[in-house]
């Protein structure tokens, strides 16, 4: 490895068939965009998928298996949420046919199957699993772990996969802060992975890239045609890519809070995915969970007799 080398490209180098996954619902499948285009031009077949927050019992898609649905363009929805719909709708408008594979938030269990499903039927040999924002790099142990229920019930399924490789990939850093997670905190997880190789970097996402063009576009399409419900962590990543800083807002979504554009948002961060899913101090309990709410109720638990819970710290510069 030297300067001229990416580490994260290195580890997908000799993937065959790579699929982008959202971790955490909403519009996590929007942060794998320039991964996606990036990897398409160099030749490898790719996919997405995305756990989603969409209605899917009002979506007219293609059910593939239980838990696992196959949108694209012409597939009806919800009006006023079905990021997945409308991502495949932009791709449609450029003359490109791109499903997206939807999966049901639930339980690991469950969800695990719906991944085979999908692994049958496409045949991937890697899983790159995004997330928007960084709090699945919490462990358990913080005095705040954002939204875990569904990045760690992805990161949960995708580890127990046999497949030739599993990363990990985060863009967003900064939006959790609204969510309670302490990034002093972040940083000592990328530390300690570090320490075991098992961080593969960070890569600017600049606007000269034409795959960070295209993204930027499909967000902006995407959440103009969602404008009760566009995505703040897509927006303010946008808006850090170009080139803007502070307190700056998007959407009315945002009224009333004071944001943090900066450039580190707009900055993959990469890891693998086997050394951060066994860093997670509660992820075992949660192994054979079928629903939803018995995730959020094995990590209350954990939570609840875990000691000690590490205190908020703020980064020292």
């Amino acid at each position: 490895m030297d300067l001229f080398t990416s580490p994260l490209f290195e580890r997908l180098k000799d993937a065959e068939h790579v699929l982008i996954a959202g971790a955490g619902g909403g519009f996590d499948v929007f942060s794998g965009l320039p991964l996606f285009f990036r990897l398409r031009e160099l030749g490898k077949k790719v996919s997405l998928a995305n756990l989603s927050f969409t209605r899917l019992e009002m979506v007219e898609g293609r059910l593939l298996a239980p838990g696992l649905m196959e949108v694209d363009g012409q597939t009806p929805g919800p009006v006023h949420y079905f990021p997945e719909g409308l991502l495949s709708r932009w791709f449609q408008d450029r003359g490109e046919h791109v499903p997206i594979y939807c999966f049901v938030r639930t339980g690991v269990a469950p969800l695990r199957a719906a991944y085979e499903a999908l692994r049958e039927k496409l045949g991937f040999d890697t899983v790159v699993l995004v997330d928007g924002g960084t709090d699945i790099l919490m462990r358990g142990d913080e005095v705040g772990l954002g939204t875990p229920e569904e990045d760690i019930t992805s990161l949960a399924v995708v580890d127990s996969l046999p497949l030739r490789d599993k990363l990990v990939v985060c863009l967003g850093f900064g939006v959790d802060f609204h969510h309670g997670v302490c990034h002093a905190h972040f940083l000592e997880s990328v530390a300690a992975l570090s320490k075991q190789g098992a961080y593969l970097g960070v890569t600017a996402l600049l606007p000269p890239m034409p795959e960070v063009a295209l993204y930027r576009e499909a967000v902006e399409y995407v959440c103009e045609r969602m404008p009760r419900a566009p995505s703040i962590v897509s927006l303010s990543v946008v808006t850090a890519i170009e080139g803007e800083y502070g307190n700056v807002h998007r959407t009315v979504r945002t009224e009333g809070s004071k944001l943090w554009i900066n450039p580190l948002m707009s900055m993959y961060w990469a890891f693998d995915l086997t050394a951060l899913a066994r860093r997670c101090l509660y992820l075992e309990q949660l192994r054979d969970t079928q629903t939803s709410w018995e995730v959020s109720e094995r990590i209350e638990a954990f939570r609840n007799t875990h000691s000690p819970i590490r205190p908020w710290v703020d980064i020292p510069v």
